[in-house]
């Protein structure tokens, strides 16, 4: 068992404290649920000031949208009871739409204007001339609590955000240099690699949100575009690490005896290389010499134009030329770690590449649509229910299906979510009626309550910044703090107690049953769709249709992803979807550098080619038809052999009559050639070896 740190102490101290303050003033300012006040310090409260300040900033906006929409709403539609359960309905449904669209702190506001406005809404159904004073007084006791939580949070022994990004790219780096290791060992499956693939994968995604909240930390403009830029790069590796696997695994395969003088000392150099530690932040920063030799020795290693005409020269190309990028884009890794730790530092990036600077990202819409819509329909079923029912406290119960259902909509598989939430509900009314009922009545002013509070809030509190944990305690003292109902002067009823509490674990009840009839899908069905969506952009990128934005959609390729690897269990088969995908987005890139360059290829090529990309093209829509990954055609082999041999032949005839268009046009004849072998190597890699010549008619 793992104790509570110092850190973790002080935590849930300080946001006790903020609690305390929060609930005294609120008492002392006579609002009518001061106790909302110390629920939301435990709501907003984060190791990290600047999460807290984030949080607190968008809850605050997302508590005023709420409750401006129930005040909007509530007087036209409240006499029609069915019609106004589908406008909270349709409310609920908008706003969470707009929040698992943004995957920045921004979403929090959406997601609590949300489930804000029926928290406000539905109890001011018998007294709708009280909704306006119910919202301006729950703003006033939400605001109290964020005020209180921001205050304390950043006043007393701040924590900062930017250590803890650090902590994650260094586990980033440590996993990044053992999986190159691996790959450049010529291993690319297995259960050891395969979860460091995963992790990589993770600690990208998870910095998304770390980084939108990290400009709230203090933290100065530039050296937050520096982490963004971080996160970029590092998105990058996994790909372009795969990438090269295939040609080293031929090279391996084709036997160390026919390897090229200084190879394999070559990988052992940068193996080494990568599993040299930063440079400490005491010492001074140098420029990284050991990378710039080894991009010297890769230049010199570079085949002529007459070895790329064979196989084993176009394989040794596209490894050396993959080699550099990787090079490059870890050494960009490791250049922005440097100077995000120092705060200091000029960054010039030394990977460049014209697919570089996308932003779109991948949303799937029809799962979206669908999750949000059925959160929508259990509001309105659950409010049908309670308005057929009559029960006077059963907008408890529809308020808390409604927020258990938002939490967890963006969730593959949220039922069982919904399920802890409903337990840590049920200890929450336990602790709640042991307090109101045995407890307060021996308490007679506030120094006394607090210390009555003191203990079990302080010792939940130290669970709260562990992610197993942290859902579950957070529930516990925000339900607790609610529950227990606090005001000015004791007032307890027990049957009162136990019908508004019976009502909410209902509702949660409802929300569990409901999620698992409606969302038994889990990452199954998220990881099929993310699949079938990747192979109809691989074939886009091999048709002639016009792409609007290719950087934008290499962009959109590779989130989606990063998003599909999580998904996907760690392997030891080299033919695992996890494998496949990134050989699928190899060749989507690959597809989009040989439309680029066709036209600027002359002879027979670009027929050639034209050919090879009408064979993708058919191949993915094939697959997104039958809706199942569907075996390669051989027939595309023999195109893609054919159009490597139009290419080496127009570069050995630009080798033999030197001019000056032949000499600018040699480096786009190699980029054709690196792309073609890469297209190979990913449709068939089973077939690592040396090619079969090109049937005459392929070559005619």
């Amino acid at each position: 068992m793992v104790y509570p740190s110092i850190r973790d102490w002080l935590f849930s101290v300080k946001t006790f404290a903020a609690a305390m303050i929060a609930l005294y003033i609120g008492l002392a300012l006579e609002l009518p649920r001061p106790y909302w006040a110390m629920a939301t310090v435990y709501i907003v409260s984060n190791p990290f000031v600047g999460a807290t300040r984030s949080k607190a900033l968008y809850r605050a906006l997302g508590t005023a949208l709420g409750a401006a929409a129930a005040v909007l709403l509530v007087p036209p539609f409240v006499e029609s009871p069915y019609l106004f359960s589908v406008v909270v309905a349709l409310w609920i449904g908008t706003l969470l739409y707009l929040a698992v669209s943004d995957r920045t702190a921004r979403s929090y506001v959406f997601m609590l204007a949300s489930y804000t406005m029926p928290i406000i809404a539905l109890p001011s159904v018998t007294n709708p001339a009280g909704v306006f004073d119910l919202a301006v007084s729950r703003t006033e006791e939400i605001t109290l609590g964020i005020v209180c939580a921001s205050i304390v949070g950043g006043a007393l022994f701040p924590s900062r955000l930017a250590p803890t990004i650090i902590e994650r790219t260094d586990a980033w780096f440590r996993d990044g240099a053992f999986y190159a290791t691996q790959t450049l060992s010529g291993r690319i499956a297995g259960s050891a690699i395969s979860g460091a693939r995963q992790r990589l994968a993770s600690t990208s995604n998870g910095l998304e949100l770390l980084l939108s909240q990290l400009a709230y930390d203090h933290t100065r403009p530039d050296v937050v575009a520096r982490a963004h830029e971080l996160r970029g790069r590092m998105q990058l590796l996994l790909p372009i690490m795969s990438a090269l696997a295939d040609p080293l695994i031929a090279l391996y395969n084709s036997g160390r005896q026919s390897w090229p003088e200084g190879l394999e000392a070559l990988l052992a150099d940068v193996i080494k290389w990568f599993n040299e530690p930063l440079p400490a932040v005491s010492e001074g920063y140098h420029p990284d010499e050991t990378a710039n030799a080894l991009r010297e020795r890769i230049a010199a290693m570079r085949p002529t134009a007459a070895a790329l005409a064979h196989w084993d020269g176009a394989l040794l190309s596209n490894a050396l030329w993959r080699m550099k990028q990787v090079i490059d884009v870890w050494q960009d890794c490791r250049s922005l770690r440097i100077i995000i730790t120092r705060e200091e530092g000029a960054w010039r990036p030394r990977f460049r590449h014209w697919r570089l600077g996308g932003t779109e990202r991948f949303y799937d819409r029809g799962i979206m649509l669908f999750s949000t819509g059925s959160v929508a329909a259990a509001v309105i079923l659950a409010c049908s229910l309670w308005i057929s029912s009559g029960w006077n406290d059963g907008a408890s119960a529809v308020t808390l299906a409604a927020v258990a259902c938002c939490f967890f909509a963006a969730l593959d598989e949220p039922a069982p979510m919904v399920f802890r939430f409903f337990l840590a509900t049920g200890v929450s009314v336990l602790a709640a009626g042991v307090y109101l009922f045995a407890v307060l009545p021996q308490v007679h002013d506030f120094p006394m309550l607090v210390i009555m509070f003191a203990a079990p809030f302080i010792l939940v509190g130290t669970l709260i910044p562990r992610p197993q944990f942290n859902m579950a305690t957070v529930l516990v003292a925000v339900n607790t703090a609610t529950f227990i109902s606090i005001q000015d002067a004791y007032d307890a009823n027990f049957l009162k107690f136990l019908n508004a509490n019976l009502a909410g674990l209902s509702g949660l009840l409802y929300a569990y049953l409901w999620t698992r009839v409606t969302r038994p899908f889990g990452a199954e069905l998220a990881a099929s769709r993310l699949l079938r969506s990747s192979w109809a952009d691989v074939a886009l990128t091999a048709s002639t249709r016009p792409i609007e934005d290719p950087r934008n959609l290499a962009a959109r390729m590779l989130d989606r992803l990063m998003q599909l690897i999580p998904r996907l269990g760690a392997t030891d088969d080299h033919r695992h979807p996890s494998i496949e995908s990134f050989r699928d987005l190899r060749i989507a890139f690959n597809a989009l550098d040989l439309r680029r360059l066709t036209h600027k290829l002359g002879g027979e090529a670009p027929a050639a080619i034209e050919h090879v990309l009408s064979g993708v093209r058919s191949h993915y829509e094939g697959c997104v038809d039958r809706r199942k990954r569907e075996p390669v055609p051989e027939s595309l082999m023999s195109s893609i052999d054919a159009a490597v041999a139009r290419v080496t032949a127009l570069g050995l005839a630009n080798a033999e009559t030197p001019t000056a268009t032949s000499q600018t046009s040699a480096r786009q004849l190699r980029d054709a050639l690196h792309a073609l072998v890469g297209l190979r190597l990913s449709l068939f890699p089973a077939t690592l070896t040396t090619p079969t010549p090109p049937e005459p008619e392929a070559a005619a």
